[in-house]
């Protein structure tokens, strides 16, 4: 890479970073200002065009398509920042324990792109798109996290027997996992925005502990959808909570959608993994020790505070952009500034340990933070929460055995059509 070139994408991060601050309202001086009242214009006609498809969809101007099997939506009304890759693991988990066939459709945000070349000749020949990247098929992962997206991979490879699928067009990609796997469920990761696939059931995901930003739409505040959207949710997840009261919160969701059914969650550290995953340490290593945290999440607050709550004191701590491509020179100079500081390990988040060789040529010890979704209200356990949400009465939604194609109707055992 020339110094030129290396030189412009500094500044471009350099922007990005400014501009994130804005949205979070991290930074406050007289820059940021003047920039929040421009995207503060801009979040106004956002708005607009966000309610007017909404509405479109709802009045069935726009057409959604449905794929004849139950389609479980995991979302957010936010960027991000809501802990949304774990309960969606869990869900697929759970879903395939009860004997389901279950494919997770993502986006693959961030993964390996067709060359604009490759990209031109197939729109100028007219030539079909291509089919949905397979990340894994239940029993092999294909693709690494360059090709297939961090959160994908991640998915992919904790949990066996369940396919996971990249393309921005879910539909197809949903079309694909019936036709060639004979999937029953699809479960759509980050899909609450994509309404050209038809839910059976919308699970809104809300973080506790900063639910809605500045309750301003992009490109001004983190909302993906004004918050009067919750009325979409089938049920709200309430995500990171402590287990102290939320009753204003509630309140608030029950105001705009009266009734929804909220579970309430918590994501909980379970132990410290190694990069190569030899090794498996309990959290009581995190207990007197100086580590060096370092995350490219959205939220990286919750992160560095996990570590805190369990006894780490933080002597350095670098946040990057969510979803960063680390460098080899970013590795070496975290590294050095480690050890400058006097830290014994550094600890990254697991969505970040996937995008880092486990050669990547640190002198101190890396580990990444595991963590697991507890239930701690709405249903005894997530099992049940999986069961209430999906089979409320034990009793399994019309989509699935009267519109299921024949092919996953074989699979559920049931006769087919013809």
């Amino acid at each position: 890479m020339t110094a030129a070139r290396r030189s412009l994408q500094q500044r471009r991060k350099a922007v990005e970073r400014f501009l994130v601050d804005v949205v979070y309202d991290r930074r406050r001086d007289r820059l940021a200002r003047s920039t929040g009242v421009v995207l503060g214009g801009l979040s106004r006609l956002f708005a607009t065009i966000v309610r007017a498809r909404e509405y479109a969809y709802r009045i069935r101007l726009l057409r959604n398509r449905p794929l004849g099997c139950l389609v479980v939506v995991v979302g957010n009304l936010t960027v991000g920042g809501t802990g949304k890759t774990p309960v969606v693991e869990k869900f697929a988990r759970s879903l395939r324990d009860q004997g389901r066939n279950v494919a997770i459709l993502s986006r693959g945000y961030k993964s390996r792109r067709d060359p604009l070349a490759v990209r031109g000749w197939r729109a100028l020949t007219h030539r079909t798109a291509p089919p949905p990247k397979v990340v894994s098929d239940g029993r092999q992962v294909f693709l690494g996290p360059e090709e297939a997206g961090d959160e994908p991979y991640m998915l992919a490879r904790n949990l066996p027997g369940v396919h996971v699928l990249v393309d921005k067009d879910r539909v197809k990609a949903g079309e694909y996992a019936i036709r060639h796997f004979g999937v029953d469920t699809l479960l759509l990761d980050d899909g609450l925005q994509y309404m050209a696939l038809k839910g059976s059931l919308n699970l809104i995901l809300v973080d506790r502990t900063n639910p809605f930003g500045n309750r301003r739409v992009l490109p001004r505040g983190v909302l993906r959808e004004p918050v009067d959207h919750l009325r979409r949710a089938s049920y709200v997840f309430l995500t990171k909570s402590d287990g102290s009261p939320s009753d204003d919160l509630r309140r608030e969701i029950h105001r705009h959608h009266p009734g929804v059914e909220i579970v309430e969650c918590a994501h909980q550290p379970t132990h410290l993994q190694s990069l190569d995953g030899r090794e498996t340490h309990p959290l009581a290593l995190l207990a007197g020790a100086r580590v060096a945290a370092f995350s490219g999440i959205a939220v990286p607050e919750s992160f560095e505070n996990f570590l805190r709550d369990h006894g780490a004191s933080l002597p350095l701590t670098r946040r990057f952009l969510d979803h960063h491509w680390f460098t080899a020179a970013e590795l070496e100079t975290l590294d050095r500034q480690a050890r400058d500081a006097g830290a014994d390990f550094l600890v990254t988040t697991e969505k970040d340990a996937v995008r880092l060789s486990a050669d990547a040529g640190f002198q101190l010890p890396v580990y990444y933070l595991r963590l697991e979704i507890d239930i701690l209200s709405g249903a005894q356990d997530f099992e049940e929460a999986v069961e209430r949400v999906c089979f409320p009465g034990g009793v399994r939604p019309a989509a699935v055995t009267e519109e299921m194609p024949a092919v996953a109707r074989r699979s559920e055992g049931l006769p087919s059509e013809s």
